[in-house]
């Protein structure tokens, strides 16, 4: 990896200190898991029916440097054999945000879904964030597309 920006983590209070930080899976990872980490109260978990949302703790909190951001993305084998998505995929960690970091799944399958203490729930990314400035105008550049929304491209 050529390139590492440094997210400090701190752990709530309450978390459970053997559930592992976020980590990459492999070398090539652009993703890190996170774990669920319930206070000691609900170690249980949490079953997810279908239809329903979570909001399942991570026990964490993080600094991240400004001019980037922390993506939480969903893992594809939750999603592949489970149906389980985050409902605001990507969310995002802003830089000045130190809060607890929880992720908000939901199951879009057909069976109740069962997240356990430790479990990985989703992936971090760190990514660069381009500010943008916002000017009104009284008119657009025209472009071929025009103002074709949504499915105005065709099928595929």
């Amino acid at each position: 990896m050529k390139d590492h920006v440094k997210i400090e983590i701190a752990r709530l209070d309450w978390a459970d200190p053997d559930v592992p930080l976020p980590s990459y899976a492999t070398a090539g990872a652009a993703g890190a898991d996170v774990r669920a980490n319930f206070p000691a109260a609900d170690r249980d978990g949490v079953v997810i029916g279908p239809g329903a949302r979570a909001l399942v703790p991570t026990g964490l909190s993080m600094a991240i440097p400004e001019g980037f951001e922390v993506q939480v993305r969903p893992r594809s084998g939750l999603a592949l054999k489970h149906g389980i998505a985050l409902v605001n995929a990507p969310g995002t960690i802003d830089s000045d945000y130190r809060g607890p970091v929880g992720v908000i799944l939901v199951n879009l399958g057909h069976e109740p879904f069962h997240v356990s203490h430790g479990d990985r729930i989703a992936q971090l990314v760190v990514a660069p964030v381009t500010r943008g400035t916002f000017a009104e105008v009284a008119s657009l550049d025209a472009t071929a597309r025009g103002d074709g929304g949504f499915g105005s491209t065709g099928r595929g």
